[in-house]
């Protein structure tokens, strides 16, 4: 499942995407991400049955997404953004 984090207004879509079904709550994105926007939950509010923690972005953060992931952009795929590039499992995607 595809568990989308953020908003969208006029100015835009500002989301940050985690494929539950590839993240295996590693960890790794909590410390890439230098607005430690990241959490790892024991228990998935979207799946209750899920065994193996999952990443999600804190609920504090979510419609501040435009402007606290504002100084990593500039990503491009041979340069993705921290959080991106540190999921080993290809799990976080960002627009």
């Amino acid at each position: 499942m595809i568990a989308h984090f953020g908003y969208q207004d006029g100015s835009g879509a500002y989301f940050i995407t985690i494929d539950t079904d590839k993240c295996n709550g590693c960890g790794d994105c909590l410390p890439a991400c230098p607005a430690q926007l990241f959490e790892i939950l024991v228990d998935d509010p979207n799946d209750p049955f899920r065994v193996t923690p999952v990443a999600s972005v804190k609920e504090t953060e979510r419609k501040k997404i435009k402007y606290i992931c504002d100084p990593c952009k500039g990503g491009s795929p041979q340069h993705p953004l921290l959080c991106v590039a540190s999921c080993k499992a290809g799990a976080i995607g960002h627009s």
